[in-house]
Order: C-alpha cells, then sequence, then structure tokens
C-alpha cells in the first residue's frame, strides 16, 4: 500500500474559507506533493478547543496519497513540516500561541495528523497528532477519509475515537 499523510486544515479568522482554500492550494502546488493524490474531507463548522473565542473555526481534513511506495522518515516529515509551516507563514505570519503559550485566534493552521501507523516523537513533531484523539474536528475529517486507519497507540478508528467522545 502507498504511502498516505494526513492533515487538518482550520481558521476562525478573516475570511476563514478563503483561507483554508489558500491553503489547500498551496498544498497542491508543493513540489513534495507532485506525485500524489489529494482528497478533501468535508468542511465542519466548530467551536474553538484549548481556548475562549466568539469566532468558530471552519477545519477540513486532507489526504495525501503518493502514488509511489516509500518508507516515512524523520528527515522527509521535518522537510514536510516546514513546508507546511511555510504555507502557513505565506498566508499569515501571525503565531498561532499568545506569548504565555496559550492558543490564539487565527487565520490558518495546518497539522499534520498521521503519517499512515508511523509513530514519531521528536521535539519538531509527534505522530499520530497527540490530541487529535480528543477533538471531534479532526476525527470527523479523518474517519471520512480514512475509514479504516487505526490510531496506532490506541487501535481504534476515528470513528471509534469520535464514539467514545460522545455521551
Amino acid at each position: 500500500m502507498n504511502p498516505a499523510l494526513y492533515l487538518n486544515i482550520g481558521s476562525n479568522n478573516g475570511d476563514r474559507r478563503a483561507n483554508i482554500a489558500r491553503a489547500v492550494a498551496a498544498i497542491s502546488h508543493c513540489i513534495l506533493f507532485k506525485d500524489a493524490e489529494i482528497a478533501l474531507s468535508t468542511e465542519i463548522e466548530s467551536e474553538p478547543w484549548g481556548f475562549d473565542s466568539t469566532a468558530r473555526f471552519v477545519n477540513i481534513g486532507v489526504a495525501i496519497r503518493f502514488r509511489t511506495a516509500f518508507r516515512w522518515s524523520e528527515p522527509q516529515l521535518r522537510h514536510i513540516l516546514g513546508a507546511l509551516q511555510k504555507i502557513e507563514r505565506s498566508i499569515s505570519p501571525m503565531p498561532h500561541r499568545n506569548p504565555d503559550g496559550t492558543y490564539r485566534d487565527r487565520d490558518i493552521d495546518i497539522d499534520i495528523i498521521a503519517a499512515d501507523a508511523l509513530v514519531c516523537d521528536t521535539p519538531a513533531l509527534t505522530l499520530p497528532h497527540p490530541r487529535m484523539h480528543l477533538r471531534p474536528f479532526v476525527l470527523e475529517p479523518m474517519a471520512e477519509l480514512a475509514p479504516a486507519w487505526r490510531h496506532p497507540l490506541l487501535g481504534a478508528t476515528a470513528a471509534e475515537l469520535l464514539k467514545q467522545l460522545k455521551p
């Protein structure tokens, strides 16, 4: 099976949908993903997670499925992370966090959620995303894009993790 990378893109500031469209377009044109098929989930609107704000988020999931087989490497993932952060900065140079480390409203946020079943824990990147199992706005798109994917540490699909969140 060829490798797949899963992202979540969100925005709660400015023209949210236009911000997300700009991010998707930049990802689609990124040389790192030239040999890939990109699929988008249904859009989800949600309350901010982890901070208070009156501005709701729009989120989408992105599946990047590569056409050639390879094995993930830490340098490769760091390179991808750097490219995604560059795309974020090209849309908005504002930081995602306040000086005290708390979350803030943002024009764009691109998170790497998973790279297949890879487990990675480095200072720069933790995969799967360490809080994905707590966030419905991540789990719903993931369940749509990759219904058979299982969290390599928790052993559950995104749909099963989502069900655990709902009372």
